[in-house]
């Protein structure tokens, strides 16, 4: 299979790649969960008006974001749980941490700050009943929130790992998601980054040792394929 990160490999890459077994697949398992990460306004930008928003990545972030919202519809008529995070800082910088010393604080509507129109999710991302919705201060969706909690509740094996930024947030959460031991299905078409060369190079690290890079297609025929989970009740 041709993949997006072929032209950067040498000869040599692919013999270590080869002669190491890296990038087998681990495949999907039963008991599946949509992890959407920061799928925000501050994200996307608008249309012609990315000037106005600072950490927009621009067209790939909205075609991402109709990538993201069709996953999830098809995850939600097959009754599987969406996880959605949303990065959030307070109006004063006092959460921001170490990250300040890399950035400044922006005063912003259209930034992620906590109660601005930026910090929303996307128009068309709408949580059904028994999905869940947290904030995060941290790239990972799992650093400081109820995540990992709620999946193991869940009986979660398998997490779908979908949002932006690749080259930040996604790689973070699929680490520590493949730390935790689930399957982890990264759908390319639904993950975006501002620069491509550090969007690329991420889903090829990600592919090759913690996660599978996969067609959104194949993780949409999936949940849709999925047989009906019975809960254990408690007697």
């Amino acid at each position: 299979m041709t993949t997006l990160w072929e032209s950067y490999l040498s000869e040599k890459d692919i013999a270590t790649i080869r002669r190491g077994g890296f990038s087998r697949r681990m495949g999907f398992g039963s008991r599946p969960a949509v992890i959407v990460i920061d799928a925000q306004k501050y994200m996307i930008g608008e249309a012609n008006k990315d000037e106005h928003w600072p950490s927009s990545c621009g067209e790939v972030g909205r075609e991402a974001a109709d990538a993201i919202t069709k996953l999830v519809d098809v995850a939600q008529r097959s009754q599987v749980p969406c996880f959605f995070s949303r990065f959030e800082l307070a109006a004063d910088g006092s959460d921001m941490g170490v990250y300040s010393r890399k950035r400044d604080l922006l005063a912003s509507e259209h930034w992620c700050l906590s109660g601005s129109v930026g910090a929303q999710l996307i128009d068309g991302l709408q949580p059904a009943d028994g999905d869940v919705v947290f904030v995060k201060k941290k790239p990972s969706g799992f650093h400081g929130t109820p995540l990992l909690g709620y999946l193991v509740d869940r009986g979660i094996d398998t997490v779908i790992i979908v949002g932006g930024a690749t080259s930040n947030c996604i790689r973070a959460t699929v680490f520590d998601a493949a730390s935790y031991n689930f399957r982890t299905i990264v759908p390319k078409e639904c993950v975006f980054d501002r620069i491509n060369v550090s969007h690329i190079i991420s889903l090829f690290d990600m592919d090759r040792q913690f996660a599978d890079v996969v067609d959104m297609q194949d993780a949409i025929t999936y949940l849709q394929e999925l047989e009906p989970v019975v809960e254990r009740k408690c007697l």
